[in-house]
């Protein structure tokens, strides 16, 4: 640490006053950013602290080492490169995270500030009148990748968090875009009816898209899947043994 800069920063508090003197530290740097946080703090007396990079910190152990060292509370986590990723820190959350639980509630708030409410609903309303169309999976698709990066939204899923580590951000985000691309390749009619889908048209769409037609076929097959599973919802019985079952986790 900068003796120098250390005495400087000492005499700016002075003649300041601060409420709030927060650290930012690289959570990647281990027990480095455990000694900067220390030595920061003995200097000028911390008020709290900003974690960043704690995506990439699976374990956890610079978020509790300096909270143990410093004995100040971590204020912020940052978990990715904007803004909008850096969120209030809270220890719960943070366990699961370390647990492999998820963290569902972060994952919730993600989604309140970025989803379009009413596309939501409107799909989840064609879902569940088995009305749901390519088309309006394509624009579901959209509202996805607002949330941010795949593989942080599989982290903070309970018992994804493996997945998401043994799959390459590349891997997910090359997926959606091929799934986006032989929707895009399709006319509207079959977006809108995909039982017009014969060998000819699904060879127009894999060359259209840049794909091969057995990726076509999966895609239409993982849609067949959906509907079929929302139409079993439809039945009452279905959705009261769902909400059983749910009601089991409370």
């Amino acid at each position: 640490i900068d003796q120098a800069l250390m005495d400087e920063l000492s005499q700016i508090k002075a003649k300041t006053n601060p409420q709030e003197i927060l650290l930012v530290a690289d959570a990647m740097t281990g027990q480095e950013a455990v000694r900067v946080a220390e030595g920061f703090h003995q200097q000028v007396g911390l008020t709290g602290l900003i974690l960043t990079k704690i995506d990439g910190d699976a374990r956890g152990g610079a978020a509790i080492s300096i909270r143990s060292v410093t004995g100040v509370p971590i204020k912020f986590l940052g978990t990715g490169e904007k803004t909008g990723e850096l969120e209030p820190f809270y220890p719960d959350r943070l366990a699961s995270r370390i647990l492999g639980m998820g963290d569902v509630l972060s994952l919730l708030e993600r989604a309140e500030e970025v989803i379009d409410e009413e596309v939501a609903e409107r799909g989840t309303k064609k879902l569940l009148e088995g009305n749901f169309t390519l088309e309006d999976f394509l624009e579901q698709l959209q509202q996805v990748k607002k949330l941010g990066p795949l593989n942080k939204v599989l982290d903070m899923m309970p018992g994804m968090g493996e997945i998401s580590k043994a799959i390459p951000q590349e891997d997910l985000e090359n997926q959606l875009k091929r799934t986006q691309a032989i929707i895009n390749s399709m006319t509207r009619q079959e977006r809108r009816n995909a039982k017009v889908l014969n060998g000819n048209r699904k060879k127009r769409i894999a060359t259209g898209s840049g794909t091969t037609v057995q990726d076509v076929n999966q895609l239409l097959l993982q849609f067949r899947q959906m509907q079929k599973m929302m139409q079993q919802l439809r039945n009452p019985r279905a959705r009261q043994n769902l909400m059983n079952m749910l009601g089991g986790f409370r």
